[in-house]
């Protein structure tokens, strides 16, 4: 069970909107995550080698999260919120705390837009909370002309192949169960894509294994496609950069070497390989007509009841 703990604000305000993501607030209900995917940008000292171990529930965040809300809207400072940036929405455990849905309830009764990016096939719980939103919220200046829909929803995936999520994501559902909800929330007409973070170099970033993907998502006709390539921080005992190269020394040795030289004095992959793998992302994206913005995407509902 996780740790119950009191906060102090739960609303954070972005210095500037996320051309990506296009957050304007973002919301983290929990702290640490149940995932453990080993690439995970929070990782560090301060939770351990198994986030799972550390992970907490905030348990005065909704109260928080409505006076917050009530502020800024009394204020007519809407924007878009992520649930969330530093952890899964809708880890295991949100099945018996309902945070995730609670807070749901709290930004449709202010009509606040969201923008949900999860691992977890659970946000099928909350469709009508969402379509609540969708249809109510008020969207934001500078996106009047833009988006036309008050929920988003993306979903995570550095692979479509289970055998490679097991090593480097273990405690997040299986890629082939959060693509049967990716096809029930499009069914359901919301505005929802990918986000391709981080694709991992040599076994998830490969020609073959790229287009099995976007192949995977445009059958879907997924809105849009996010791609990113991978960051490793730090040299400790459980930092991403650490845990990454054992499960790399273990399961891919052939790429060890790489992996060493490619993250040896840094955290990001070289620039030449960065500006490659964004020029290869900008090609697939024309090739299979998906956009790799979310205000590129069609805002129609498809299938919608």
């Amino acid at each position: 069970m996780p740790k119950e703990i009191e906060v102090t604000s739960i609303l954070n305000k972005k210095k500037k909107r996320d051309d990506w993501f296009l957050d304007d607030y973002t919301i983290n209900l929990y702290s640490s995550c149940s995932f453990n995917c080993l690439y995970c940008y929070i990782r560090g000292s301060k939770y351990g080698e198994n986030l799972e171990k550390s992970l907490s529930v905030k348990t005065n965040a909704i109260e928080l999260l409505d006076k917050q809300l009530a502020n800024r809207a009394k204020k007519n400072q809407y924007g878009i919120i992520v649930v969330s940036s530093a952890t899964d929405p809708y880890l295991r455990v949100d099945k018996d705390y309902e945070m995730t849905r609670k807070a749901l309830q709290v930004i449709l009764k202010h009509r606040f837009p969201v923008h949900i990016i999860t691992k977890s096939d659970l946000v099928e719980r909350d469709f009508d909370l969402l379509h609540q939103i969708d249809e109510s919220a008020v969207i934001p200046p500078g996106l009047e002309n833009k988006l036309k829909r008050g929920a988003i929803i993306s979903f995570s995936f550095s692979t479509v192949k289970d055998e490679i999520a097991k090593i480097f994501e273990p405690g997040a559902t299986r890629p082939s169960d959060r693509l049967q909800v990716v096809d029930k929330v499009l069914n359901e007409g919301f505005l929802s894509g990918i986000s391709m973070m981080p694709l991992l170099p040599f076994i998830t970033d490969t020609t073959e294994h790229l287009h099995l993907m976007y192949s995977t998502f445009k059958e879907r006709e997924v809105a849009y496609l996010l791609p990113a390539t991978i960051t490793l921080f730090g040299n400790g005992p459980a930092d991403s950069k650490t845990l990454m190269l054992k499960a790399i020394r273990k399961h891919y040795p052939e790429l060890e070497e790489k992996y060493i030289g490619y993250f040896k004095n840094g955290s990001q992959m070289p620039r030449y390989y960065r500006n490659a793998f964004y020029k290869k992302m900008r090609e697939l994206s024309a090739e299979y007509d998906i956009p790799d913005r979310i205000l590129d995407a069609k805002n129609s509902k498809r299938n919608s009841k």
